[in-house]
């Protein structure tokens, strides 16, 4: 199973082209939408097409409407868990990136995962240290 993530309006243009240059496959936000486009509806589009969806909004669990979207279209997807700079973010994605395909190709669609950055000793003890992937919500 191939596997393209789509990158969220919110993690801006470096973050998938930090995942591109690793060499992953990847769609960005703004390709296919508009802006403003609602959540649902990328939802939805990433569900239809069987994208692994990347977010960094960690309240998406939270919001009915947006919950209701990933269950009803069958989304994978990844909760970004930490805060900016997005290179430092995609960096860990990447460094994490065997644990996040092996994740995703192990569980059907709906869920919620979160995705973790690496902890700082880690980082200390081994600067490409890959973070952890744990599932969050599973329909």
């Amino acid at each position: 199973m191939s596997v393209v993530f789509f990158t969220d309006r919110d993690l801006g243009k470096q973050f998938p082209r930090i995942l591109r240059a690793a060499g992953l496959a990847v769609e960005r936000h703004d390709d296919h939408f508009k802006p403003a486009t609602q959540d649902e509806e990328w939802l939805a589009e990433a569900g239809r097409r069987g994208w692994v969806a990347i977010t960094h909004d960690k309240r998406i669990r939270y919001k009915p409407n947006e919950l209701a979207a990933v269950i009803a279209h069958r989304v994978s997807l990844l909760v970004l868990i930490g805060p900016p700079p997005m290179a430092e973010l995609a960096t860990s994605f990447v460094a994490t990136s065997e644990r996040i395909l092996s994740f995703a190709r192990e569980h059907r669609p709906p869920y919620i995962a979160k995705v973790y950055r690496p902890s700082a000793s880690a980082l200390a003890r081994n600067p490409a240290a890959p973070g952890e992937i744990c599932q969050w919500y599973q329909a």
